[in-house]
């Protein structure tokens, strides 16, 4: 065969991708993972004691959740067996599951290693539940997506999850080091093109050495600037999936760092989100929101501007109309914050479950009939604007309920004067009422 292969001059063995031929051998050549895989990492320990546990790792993509569980399996001598939940079903499950039976028979246990296991669906994950606890499995999963909300609670309860990091910059050097070794030369890059590469990268291993490799593969004589890098290299997408925990993340960061009064952060994950693909409309919601929400009575002219950059997005679109958007986030973020409204409106809501259908008092019930009059619907009403600093100072809660006080506002911004007056009217109302 071998001849064969020489007289067409071809390889017996295609060329191997270089993350393939980098992918690590021992445990200890994983980098970025050592609060896991550390001397005192949990993953270390288990493997160390060669009994491992079912366990789900999440992380993005390029970290090494797949090489780690095949790590796993040699170091702790466990037969390794893998499915994809993209292309497996019931029949690959059942078989997998039949062929792990017999070698516990015979004395070989077998990590079950399932890629994207948040793709399979409820009743699916529910058919691991037997196999992992007769430990006919010790099932590793790998999943990009937040557990919590992609797998059953009864699996999630037989599993552990380890977080896996995003690799940092010390992480990605070390690959490229490795890359270079491998290749027998540098990277033909200079300093500042190198540090782009690694931006590039995004935190994905995987994705970094595909990219080392084209640059192997162009060999260019002289080393390549940040422009040479721009021209040869794609840069692709950030991670953002728009329905997922990304998604929420994001979102959440760009909220909390408006109520955080941070400007240049909220600025920051206004662009992230418009730069993944985010509905800008989506956005404008979330500033109409943490206008109400955060800035309130504040600053009242928060919420109209929030409400104004919807309608300009939707008179210009994009990406003009983004700039108001942006123009919102920064108004947002530098106003005076006060959630007194909002606060307020939560105790009034529960006040108002808790005492049902109470009736206003007559003097303030509408009265237009004679019968309604009779009955002293309206006696007694005090027309504010004809009494001396425009306030009767009357009762206008249900004369079973007990005066409340839901709206304490904070003295930011415009509410300062709004706390004053209250003050004056409570004052006034205590000696009225005398």
């Amino acid at each position: 065969m071998s001849d064969l292969f020489a007289a067409a001059k071809l390889e017996q063995q295609a060329p191997r991708p270089l993350a393939d031929r980098l992918r690590p051998q021992r445990l200890d050549e994983v980098v970025g993972q050592d609060h896991l895989l550390g001397p005192e990492g949990p993953v270390r320990r288990m493997a160390e004691a060669r009994r491992l546990a079912s366990m789900i790792l999440w992380g993005p993509p390029g970290t090494g959740k797949t090489t780690i569980a095949r790590l796993l399996a040699a170091e702790a001598g466990y037969e390794f067996q893998q499915l994809s939940a993209v292309f497996s079903g019931v029949a690959d499950l059942k078989k997998a599951f039949e062929t792990a039976r017999g070698r516990r028979l015979a004395g070989q246990s077998t990590l079950l290693f399932v890629d994207e296991i948040h793709r399979f669906n409820r009743a699916q994950q529910d058919g691991f539940l037997p196999f992992v606890e007769e430990g006919i499995v010790t099932l590793v999963g790998a999943t990009t997506e937040n557990p919590s909300f992609e797998l059953n609670g009864a699996l999630l309860s037989r599993c552990q999850v380890f977080v896996l990091k995003r690799l940092d910059e010390a992480a990605l050097q070390q690959l490229l080091t490795r890359a270079e070794a491998d290749a027998g030369r540098s990277l033909p890059l200079g300093r500042e093109a190198r540090a782009a590469l690694l931006a590039l990268a995004d935190g994905d291993g995987r994705y970094l050495l595909t990219l080392a490799e084209t640059l192997f593969a162009i060999g260019p004589s002289e080393p390549l600037t940040i422009a040479d890098l721009g021209r040869l290299l794609q840069r692709r997408a950030p991670a953002y999936d728009k329905d997922r925990e990304g998604h929420y993340d994001t979102i959440s960061a760009l909220h909390k760092s408006i109520r955080g009064s941070d400007p240049d952060a909220a600025l920051y994950w206004l662009a992230r989100m418009l730069a993944g693909g985010e509905d800008p409309l989506y956005v404008a919601r979330r500033l109409v929101r943490a206008a109400m929400e955060d800035v309130g009575a504040a600053d009242p002219t928060a919420l109209m501007i929030a409400v104004a950059a919807k309608d300009a997005y939707d008179f210009l679109g994009s990406p003009e109309g983004e700039i108001g958007l942006a123009q919102t986030v920064v108004h947002l973020a530098t106003a005076p914050k006060s959630n007194a409204v909002y606060t307020a409106f939560k105790a009034a809501q529960r006040a108002a479950r808790e005492t049902g259908s109470l009736p206003p008092p007559d003097h303030i019930r509408n009265a237009p009939t004679k019968l309604m009059r009779e009955l002293g619907y309206g006696k007694g009403y005090a027309y504010d604007h004809d009494l001396p600093e425009g306030f009767s100072g009357a009762n206008y809660f249900p004369d079973a309920m007990e005066r409340a006080r839901f709206y304490n506002p904070k003295g930011e911004g415009r509410e300062a004067a709004i706390r004053d007056r209250l003050e004056r009217w409570a004052e006034l109302r205590g000696r009225r009422a005398e």
